[in-house]
């Protein structure tokens, strides 16, 4: 079994390794730009890109019902 004062021990270990994963975490989060920022515009004259947003495009029209209108 372990002693009260390694247990103490060990636990002081623990508590200083979590305050230091909190300041990391923080200073992480408080130098980053939110998801969506970061990632606008990486995209921009991709044709790959451009070609994956037109295959979308056109399976969400083939998924609508067929319109009343002619030509459409």
């Amino acid at each position: 079994m372990m002693s009260t004062a390694n247990l103490e021990k060990r636990v002081e270990a623990l508590e200083r390794e979590v305050r230091s994963l909190k300041r990391l975490v923080k200073k992480s989060k408080s130098d980053q730009k939110p998801w969506w920022e970061r990632l606008a515009g990486t995209f921009k004259d991709d044709p790959v890109f451009d070609e994956i947003v037109e295959a979308g495009r056109k399976y969400r029209k083939s998924r609508r019902p067929p319109s009343s209108r002619s030509g459409e």
